[in-house]
């Protein structure tokens, strides 16, 4: 997207893409590195040009204790960290992510900038009921259900969610996102065990990974989003989910409460207050639910690709 977005938007510069192992064009003026990984080695720690580097969050070492990395990955992030501070700039997706880098880092606030992402115009409004109709026989859908669309990583709180689907004791869970298929992770299995306690697991759905023409529509089916993390470097979803037309309930803190606007704002230590949160969009009358739906339309509207192409450069 940032791809087509810079060739679309920013048409002034030119601009030469590659891979790793491939050689930087001796023309260059600038490197631009969109990716940080602080336990694999993608920033080489020599660089011939000055050089941009997008780290969207660290989350992993803001939370040590709940993403162990071993001796190699301890190395690895050393690295990495000498490295990145070889970086002229720093671009991160969110305030609470700046913060993050900072005070990890030592890089100071002025070399870093926050340019917040966007939703693909993929996500929108559908009328096309034939199309809806259609997925929501291929999943099996109800009338009404919640989602929650994401991954399985300790901080996007699903054990929290699960606990909150628990407590509402009525309605359909459906979760999207191929780790929830993926029985090798200890993350899954442990969601896993949680939802074959409940009396309500017939009720959950787990999609595994769902192309974005699909994805869409279901964020227009949906009768509300959930986005109940502890933390996030941005948080994507939130904003596809506003910009079909679905209502969204969001949890407080990190770069959540700088992104969610209108959203209904919930605590992630609660699963109690997640539920009526939940609960209380479900109830919504069908001029709360418009009003709703108005206002995160309009607020979705300030997050935009070229806007993100325009500060990127």
């Amino acid at each position: 997207l940032l791809i087509e977005a810079l060739q679309k938007y920013e048409k002034s510069h030119s601009y030469s893409f590659f891979t790793r192992g491939q050689k930087v064009p001796k023309s260059a003026d600038l490197v631009h590195y969109p990716y940080f990984d602080p336990f694999f080695l993608t920033l080489p720690l020599v660089k011939r040009y000055p050089v941009v580097v997008t780290v969207h969050d660290l989350i992993p070492l803001s939370y040590p204790s709940h993403f162990p990395r071993g001796i190699r990955g301890n190395l690895t992030w050393i690295i990495q960290k000498l490295s990145l501070a070889g970086a002229n700039r720093v671009i991160t997706d969110s305030i609470a992510s700046q913060q993050d880098i900072r005070r990890i880092t030592g890089i100071a606030s002025d070399r870093i900038d926050v340019v917040y992402l966007a939703p693909s115009d993929t996500f929108r409004p559908i009328r096309d009921s034939v199309l809806l109709s259609g997925i929501t026989a291929k999943y099996g859908l109800p009338e009404t259900f919640i989602l929650y669309v994401g991954d399985v990583n300790w901080n996007k709180n699903i054990i929290g969610m699960l606990k909150a689907f628990r407590e509402l004791e009525a309605g359909t869970l459906v979760l999207v996102g191929k780790a929830f298929t993926d029985e090798a992770l200890s993350e899954t299995r442990e969601i896993n065990k949680m939802i074959s306690s409940l009396r309500s697991a017939k009720n959950i759905l787990k999609l595994g990974f769902v192309p974005d023409e699909e994805l869409v529509a279901l964020y227009n089916l949906a009768g509300v989003y959930v986005q109940p993390s502890f933390a996030e470097g941005f948080g994507l979803p939130i904003l596809e989910a506003m910009a079909c037309g679905c209502p969204v309930v969001a949890a407080s803190g990190s770069s959540l409460s700088e992104i969610s606007g209108p959203a209904i704002s919930v605590n992630s230590n609660d699963p109690q207050d997640i539920a009526e949160g939940i609960r209380h969009v479900l109830l919504f009358s069908p001029a709360q639910r418009k009003s709703l739906i108005a206002q995160e339309l309009d607020w979705v509207r300030s997050f935009s690709w070229k806007k993100v192409a325009h500060e990127t450069v």
